[in-house]
């Protein structure tokens, strides 16, 4: 147990450092150091945006996402009914991003653009992890980050089709956990390889640190599925441009094609659902709430999911499982 946490705050050790320089640190306090690689402008902004990327040039999260809006968004999580009180939090968040934001996370494009980008990632964290129903205290949309985990697992989410890559570790739960629900034991095995912590083996880890888990969430987030298909950042900021198939398959660049990548037939191709349309509506609702207002949205068709055939449909690829 003490080896795999040594593990997690290895991964973390910058962040954490950071953090400690993160109080009254601001846009404006940092210093940006500029250079030029092949002719490209590369940039590095103190601890938030660390690795010269031509994405540090340009604002980093904190700048535009503040903790004061982060509370606005999840202005419920930490009520007494909430079933996650004092796990989530705004330094955990921005913490997590640090390390996606030399990426593009949150980086790329105008201002406008990053302010959806943030809202769209929120968006799908808050609709996963509500508790809100239709006559809640707040309205539905306020109580996103109400869970950090599945309440009342119907199963133990064990593949023995992968027992040569991801065998389950004896006693192991790989329910949903995560601000973006990881589950089955190929999920955890993955994603914990590409951030080097033991999830395989102690997929309690998700639940037990806010930072891991958002984390978790971002690398889901930044990363294709397939290396042939995009990355939700990719679909949503507009680095994707569709082929003649994802056309007839009506998937085009915004916020729907993200919905597809991350749930695949489970929400998209099957009409104009409620699944689908919470997702929808606490993006629209945070971007109301961040100042960018839903109008800069887009048409249905850029939102939506509802005709859009699954890139993996779930039939034929159980890794596309969430």
């Amino acid at each position: 147990m003490e080896e795999m946490r040594r593990a997690i705050w290895v991964i973390l050790a910058t962040a954490v450092l950071a953090s400690s320089v993160m109080v009254g640190v601001r846009g404006d306090d940092t210093k940006t150091l500029v250079k030029k690689v092949k002719g490209q402008k590369v940039c590095i902004k103190g601890w938030e945006c660390s690795t010269w990327s031509k994405y540090c040039c340009n604002e980093t999260i904190s700048d535009i996402f503040q903790t004061y809006q982060f509370e606005n968004l999840f202005s419920k999580r930490n009520t007494p009914v909430a079933h996650a009180v004092g796990f989530w939090d705004y330094q955990s968040f921005i913490l997590s991003a640090a390390l996606y934001e030399p990426l593009g996370f949150g980086t790329t494009g105008n201002t406008t653009m990053q302010m959806m980008e943030v809202a769209a990632f929120l968006g799908h964290v808050g609709a996963k992890t509500s508790c809100g129903y239709g006559v809640a205290t707040g309205g539905p949309l306020a109580w996103g980050l109400c869970y950090n985990r599945e309440m009342s697992p119907s199963q133990s989410y064990c593949d023995d089709y992968y027992k040569l890559t991801f065998p389950c570790a004896p006693g192991a739960e790989y329910y949903g956990r995560g601000a973006l629900p990881i589950y089955w034991n190929y999920n955890y095995g993955y994603i914990g390889e590409a951030l080097k912590v033991d999830l395989l083996n102690h997929p309690e880890y998700i639940e037990q640190n806010a930072t891991l888990a958002f984390m978790a969430a971002m690398h889901k987030w930044m990363t294709p599925v397939k290396k042939s298909q995009p990355s939700p950042h990719d679909a949503f900021v507009g680095n994707w441009k569709p082929t003649k198939n994802d056309t007839l398959a009506k998937r085009v660049p915004g916020f729907g094609t993200t919905m597809n990548i991350l749930y695949g037939d489970q929400v998209c191709g099957k009409g104009d659902i409620d699944d689908m349309n919470v997702i929808v509506s606490h993006y629209l609702y945070y971007l109301d709430l961040m100042g960018v207002g839903r109008e800069e949205a887009g048409t249905n068709e850029i939102l939506s999911c509802a005709e859009q055939v699954a890139f993996n449909p779930i039939t034929s690829s159980p890794s596309s499982s969430s």
